[in-house]
């Protein structure tokens, strides 16, 4: 058992369970969170320090961030100047960037806490609020040094089950856009492909099923279609807006290395337009529902 100091901050849908893990691992967790009664409940539950402020959290070897953007990263760690725990941190100090943050941004970030010695890792994570539930996340590592990765390493492994080493400071960003633009576009294009089947006499379910057994089978066809579309409950716990910053980062990176990202760009739209009728905080499977509509529209 091990007594590191660890201040994770952000304890929502995915933080939560992952700060509790910290916990059962044995870490000594400060938890924060901008809502004081997530907080205060999350003490309650696991007996951890209520933190007045996060400037509490200075005194932590190892802070994790589970936070919705890389903006929201930058502000927390150096909102408040002097106060700020980019600059009250000690040197030798760890900052793990475990949400979906632009990678461009997290070199940035990189530099800053670097000046006061601070280490930053991204890693972000796959396998939704599940796998942060069991601690099986796959967890992907950037870094521009080994040796704070290895610190790190307990508390990401208390997490996640797969921990990739993807390369330099901002890669574990991209690879999770580049991922989560994967998934979407499965998602997306296997919805089509429903909207087409039912709309000539095919079952839904049956293609799916097929799918499933040929070689049209994906993470979407699986998870997300099979358990969320075709039952109704549209609750997989992943909110549109995130999925659609997540491909928006993955088409944005493309621009910026002046690589072509044409399925990238229409995705995103496509998801964007959806979160604009539906709202951003719905299921990213509720998407299929605006397409469905569309569809409808166009053939009247």
């Amino acid at each position: 058992m091990t007594k590191l100091s660890v201040g994770l901050i952000g304890v929502g849908k995915m933080g939560w369970p992952m700060a509790a893990n910290l916990v059962r691992a044995g870490f000594s967790v400060i938890p924060w969170d901008s809502d004081a009664a997530v907080r205060e409940r999350f003490a309650r539950e696991f007996g951890t320090p209520n933190p007045a402020s996060i400037g509490d959290l200075a005194g932590a070897s190892v802070i994790v961030t589970m936070l919705p953007t890389g903006a929201i990263v930058r502000q927390a760690l150096t909102e408040g100047g002097a106060a700020s725990l980019a600059e009250t941190l000690a040197p030798g100090s760890v900052v793990v960037d475990m949400s979906s943050s632009e990678p461009i941004g997290t070199q940035a970030l990189g530099d800053v806490l670097a000046r006061r010695g601070v280490v930053l890792i991204d890693a972000p994570v796959s396998g939704g609020v599940a796998r942060a539930i069991d601690g099986s996340l796959a967890i992907m590592i950037g870094s521009n040094d080994d040796a704070a990765v290895q610190r790190a390493e307990p508390v990401l492994k208390a997490m996640g089950q797969r921990l990739f080493r993807t390369g330099a400071l901002g890669s574990g960003h991209a690879m999770k856009a580049l991922n989560n633009l994967v998934s979407a576009t499965q998602f997306g294009v296997v919805s089509e492909a429903l909207i087409i089947g039912r709309r000539f006499g095919l079952d839904p379910a049956v293609m799916v099923e097929i799918m499933n057994a040929s070689t049209g089978r994906s993470f979407a066809t699986e998870i997300p279609i099979k358990q969320h579309v075709l039952t109704g409950t549209f609750n997989t716990g992943f909110a549109l807006g995130l999925m659609t910053k997540d491909v928006k980062i993955a088409s944005e990176l493309a621009d910026n290395i002046g690589v072509p990202s044409p399925i990238g760009h229409l995705v995103h739209d496509l998801l964007a337009r959806a979160g604009a009728e539906i709202g951003p905080q719905s299921d990213h499977t509720k998407a299929f529902t605006c397409w469905e509509q569309w569809a409808k529209a166009d053939h009247h």
